[in-house]
C-alpha cells in the first residue's frame, strides 16, 4: 500500500509544484517508487516542468470517465510516474474532482509513495486533494502573507484528519525581512522539514522542463531537497563536496591544456 502525501500551499507563487516534482525525482533517485500526480486540474504546471507537456491522456480525461487511470501514468525522469492533469479547457470542464478518491485507490498498489501537487489555496479542487490524502506537506516562503495563508491550510487539514508531517520553507534569501526557520515553525506549530534557498538554476531547469536534481544535483536547491527526501524515508544523506577550481589554476588550465 502506498502512502498519499499532498503538497500543498496557502498561496500561489511559493514554488510549490517545483518542490512536489523535485522530491519525487530526488526519492526516486534513493530507490523509492514514487507518483506524483498533478491535482491542480485548472492550473496544471507539473508536465511542464517535468518535460511531458502535450501527453494525449490526462488527469482530467480520467476524472471525466473518457480513460482509465492506467492510461493517464506517463514514465519520466529517473523512474518517476508522472499523472499529468493536462491543459485542455473541454477535459477540465468534464472532469469530476470528487473522483480522485476512487482514482488514488486505484493507484496504492502502483508505488510506494504518492505525491499530490494540490492547487493552491483552498478552493474545491484544494480541499477534495488534501482530504484524499492519509498525510501533508506544506511548501511556504519565509513572509507573513505565506505563513498566515498556510495557517488556512493547516487548520483544513485537522478538520480532514490529514496528518501534517511539515513545511517546507522555499526560496530563501537570508534577508533580514524573512522570517527565521525557528519563527515559522512556532507559529504553524509544525514541524520544519527543510529550508531550500532561491536557486537561479530553478528557474533555468523550469524553462527547458527538466529537474533541478537531475541536471543541478551539486546546487543549493537541489542538495537542499535530497536532503529532505531522504528525511522523508528515514536515510542519511551527506551532500557531496564539490571542490571548486580556482580562477587561476582554470585560465592556466584553458592556456596550457592543464597543468599537474
Amino acid at each position: 500500500m502506498a502512502i498519499s502525501i499532498a503538497v500543498a500551499s496557502g498561496k500561489g507563487g511559493t514554488g510549490k509544484t517545483t518542490i512536489s516534482a523535485n522530491l519525487a525525482v530526488a526519492l526516486s533517485k534513493f530507490g523509492t517508487e514514487v507518483i506524483v500526480l498533478d491535482a491542480d486540474i485548472a492550473m496544471a504546471n507539473l508536465e511542464l516542468v517535468m518535460g511531458l507537456d502535450g501527453k494525449s491522456t490526462t488527469l482530467n480525461d480520467v476524472l471525466a470517465g473518457n480513460a482509465t487511470i492506467e492510461q493517464a501514468i506517463y514514465e519520466g525522469p529517473a523512474g518517476v510516474k508522472i499523472i499529468p492533469a493536462g491543459i485542455s479547457l473541454d477535459a477540465f470542464k468534464k472532469a469530476k474532482p470528487e473522483k480522485l478518491v476512487e482514482i488514488l485507490s486505484a493507484l496504492h498498489d502502483m508505488a510506494e509513495i504518492i505525491l499530490i501537487d494540490c492547487p493552491a489555496g483552498i478552493g474545491r479542487e484544494a480541499l477534495t486533494a488534501i482530504s484524499t490524502a492519509k498525510h501533508l506537506i506544506l511548501v511556504v516562503n519565509p513572509e507573513i502573507s505565506s505563513i498566515s495563508d498556510a495557517l488556512k491550510v493547516i487548520a483544513i487539514a485537522k478538520k480532514f484528519d490529514t496528518n501534517i508531517l511539515g513545511a517546507i520553507i522555499n526560496r530563501t534569501t537570508m534577508e533580514d525581512s524573512e522570517l527565521s526557520s525557528k519563527a515559522i515553525e512556532t507559529i504553524l506549530e509544525v514541524p520544519i522539514l527543510g529550508v531550500v534557498p532561491e536557486d537561479p538554476n530553478v528557474r533555468r531547469c523550469a524553462a527547458f522542463g527538466e529537474p533541478i536534481v537531475l541536471k543541478y544535483p551539486d546546487s543549493p536547491a537541489s542538495q537542499a531537497i535530497l536532503q529532505i527526501a531522504a528525511r522523508l524515508i528515514g536515510k542519511e544523506y551527506k551532500p557531496e563536496k564539490v571542490e571548486k577550481e580556482s580562477f587561476i589554476k582554470k585560465f592556466i588550465k584553458g592556456l596550457f591544456g592543464g597543468i599537474k
